[in-house]
C-alpha cells in the first residue's frame, strides 16, 4: 500500500535513490534498515528498472545479516544487452566492505526469462565473488510485471555449479 499522497514509483525511486552506492571508508551514520530476504524484495528493491528503455545492470551490496549496504548501476546498455565485467561489479563492494552481493539487471521487453548470456554473465560474477570472498547470492531479472531469480528458478543447476 502506498503512504497518502506518495505513489509506489516514487516510493521505489526514493528507496533506489537512498541506498546508491557512497564510498565510506568509515561507517556514516544511521546501520542499514533494509534487510534483503527474498527474490521479491530484490525485485521490490529495483521495482523501477521497470520503466526503463535500455538495460540496466545494477548490484545490491550487503552486510552479513543481508542488510543493505549500498546499491551501483553498473552498467546500462542497448535495448538488448548492457556490458557487463566482474571488475566493475565488484569495485564498490570491495570499497563499502560489502560481505555479498545481489545483482539485478531489467529486460526492456518486459519478459523476464534469462538468455544464454545471463546465465553466463552470472557464473562468471559467481566465480569471481568465490574468488574475492564476496559471494554472489542471486541474480535477478526485472520484467513488468514479474521477475525471475536464476537461484530460486535454477535451484538444482545452481548448487551443482556452485
Amino acid at each position: 500500500m502506498d503512504p497518502p499522497g506518495q505513489p509506489e514509483s516514487e516510493i521505489s525511486q526514493d528507496l533506489y535513490q537512498q541506498h546508491r552506492v557512497r564510498v565510506r571508508l568509515v561507517r556514516e551514520g544511521a546501520p542499514p534498515s533494509i534487510k534483503i530476504r527474498s527474490a521479491q524484495e530484490v525485485y521490490e528493491f529495483f521495482r523501477q528498472l521497470r520503466t526503463f528503455d535500455r538495460e540496466v545492470f545494477c548490484s545490491l551490496h550487503l552486510d552479513t545479516r543481508n542488510y543493505v549496504l549500498g546499491c551501483e548501476e553498473v552498467s546500462r546498455g542497448s535495448l538488448s544487452q548492457s556490458l557487463v565485467h566482474p571488475r566493475e561489479v565488484y569495485k564498490a563492494a570491495i570499497l563499502g566492505n560489502a560481505a555479498s552481493i545481489i545483482v539485478a539487471h531489467n529486460h526492456p521487453s518486459g519478459d523476464p526469462a534469462p538468455s544464454s548470456e545471463d546465465h553466463a554473465v552470472t557464473q562468471r560474477l559467481y566465480d569471481a565473488g568465490e574468488l574475492i570472498g564476496i559471494p554472489l547470492l542471486d541474480s535477478v531479472i526485472i520484467g513488468c510485471t514479474q521477475y525471475y531469480s536464476i537461484r530460486e528458478s535454477d535451484s538444482t543447476s545452481w548448487n551443482q555449479a556452485r
